[in-house]
């Protein structure tokens, strides 16, 4: 079968499906959660279109509990596994284009989620679709599993797999070609001011980040009784690290913003931590115990490099590389709060338990405590398994490239599968832009990658 012909011969439906969907906004939406809608309106709403989709092809179609579902096809008693989701993280701030506008501008389509994950679970989709039409016998079911909380912890994955089928094996297209089969540990973190008095502090706020699992793009800062030329001395660190900024006098407090560049967590060097550029400055800035124990704490352990070597949590080894920590989410009041959510992605090899009791005494010196809110393992699938075989086979005739197996920081829905990996939907050499402002996907790759999954799909479900 020539699926990359049949992929073109369909770009228009496919990039069609895509502006709808893009322009659904998925993200969680607390404000709208009810028992009957766990994540909110608009997850909910991209799932269910998702879902309808299935039904106009008349494949068999399950809702689970407004979480997760599924579109399946084809007989047998083993089945494959495509897990997708149709939420996405904020829209953050800085785009050009409007987030959830689908805009098409060369070649590009615009939007928030159109790289990750919703353009990869619409090339998936026609994958589907395309082998059904093709009327190719199978020998296991093929099911695209669409979750809508994958952004913010998995829930929904998490329901559909204590309540239905474990994937015989599958993918995820969530990431990058050729084949990411060593996804690192997931641990969210959270380290916690243990004297959080009020001793008439002059940091009375301080604020940054939606998520653990995005770099901060925003920061800012509520002070008192500062020195008279706080804001010229706001100014001139502004100018000399060529950031951008704000100062907002409040009667007696003066608020200090500033702004960064968002990214990924899986790795925090890809943007700029606008809570870490504002605490630089503030450390020269306030002198009240806690105001200046926090700020001192947040700049020493995450502000000149992302790696955990301050924390005595560093580690790096063969099969996935560095482990990083990404400080996401920072908040501060006085008398109330102080406190560092951190998303950290750890090595494969990962001594866990023994490295996070290391960083607890270190921290513990500098009046804090690590609290562990929770903790995905690490994922590896031997490069001997049928589903690296195959879909090895798969990337190699599709692309005339030798396929590589590597790791990643990221997390995808592949770690929740015994025999998944990531497959797709970068290729080589494009920039990962998802989690940051202008996300978009490449039309042709798109459809390129649609005709590989179609090969895929083909591959895995036939046993012989």
């Amino acid at each position: 079968m020539n699926w990359l012909q049949m992929a073109e011969q369909r770009r228009e439906e496919m990039v069609k499906d895509l502006q709808t969907l893009v322009r659904i906004n998925s993200v969680l939406d607390e404000a709208t959660m009810t028992e009957e809608v766990p994540y909110g309106d608009g997850p909910l709403e991209a799932l269910n279109w998702m879902l309808e989709q299935g039904k106009k092809e008349q494949m068999h179609v399950v809702n689970l509990a407004n979480k997760v579902g599924y579109v399946e096809m084809g007989q047998g008693d083993e089945m494959v596994g495509i897990l997708c989701h149709v939420d996405v993280v904020p829209a953050g701030s800085d785009w050009v284009h409007e987030p959830f506008g689908a805009e098409i501008e060369d070649g590009k389509l615009y939007g928030r989620g159109s790289i990750d994950d919703k353009g990869p679970t619409m090339a998936a989709w026609l994958a589907m679709k395309m082998v059904k039409d093709a009327g190719i016998q199978l020998d296991r079911r093929v099911r695209l599993i669409v979750g809508s909380d994958e952004e913010t912890g998995f829930r929904c994955v998490t329901h559909y797999m204590e309540n239905d089928e474990v994937p015989t094996l599958g993918f995820a297209p969530d990431a990058e070609f050729p084949i990411i089969n060593a996804e690192k540990g997931i641990a969210e973190l959270t380290f916690r001011q243990q004297s959080i008095k009020d001793n008439h502090e002059q940091l009375r706020k301080f604020n940054a980040g939606h998520r653990i699992n995005m770099v901060p793009d925003f920061a800012e800062a509520e002070l008192v009784d500062v020195q008279p030329n706080t804001v010229e001395q706001f100014q001139a660190y502004l100018a000399k690290n060529q950031l951008e900024g704000q100062v907002d006098i409040q009667g007696e407090r003066l608020v200090l913003s500033v702004k960064g560049v968002s990214a990924h967590a899986m790795e925090p060097n890809n943007g700029t931590n606008a809570a870490l550029k504002l605490a630089q400055f503030l450390e020269a800035i306030v002198t009240t115990e806690t105001s200046k124990q926090f700020i001192k704490f947040l700049t020493a352990s995450f502000g000149q490099e992302t790696r955990g070597h301050a924390l005595g949590l560093a580690f790096t080894d063969d099969i996935s590389g560095d482990t990083t920590l990404n400080a996401g989410v920072v908040k501060f009041e006085a008398g109330r709060i102080g406190e560092i959510r951190v998303s950290m992605r750890y090595s494969v090899s990962y001594a866990f338990d023994e490295m996070i009791e290391k960083g607890r005494l270190n921290v513990q010196k500098e009046g804090f405590e690590i609290v562990i809110d929770d903790d995905s393992k690490p994922h590896y699938v031997a490069p001997e398994e049928e589903l690296i075989q195959k879909l090895s086979a798969v990337y190699e005739r599709n692309t005339g490239e030798k396929t590589e197996l590597i790791a990643m920081g990221g997390g995808t829905y592949a770690r929740e599968m015994p025999n998944g990996v990531a497959f797709g939907m970068l290729f080589p050499g494009e920039p990962e832009l998802a989690h940051q402002h202008d996300e978009y996907v490449v039309i042709d790759n798109m459809v390129k990658a649609a005709a590989i999954y179609a090969d895929a799909i083909v591959e895995l479900a036939t046993k012989n």
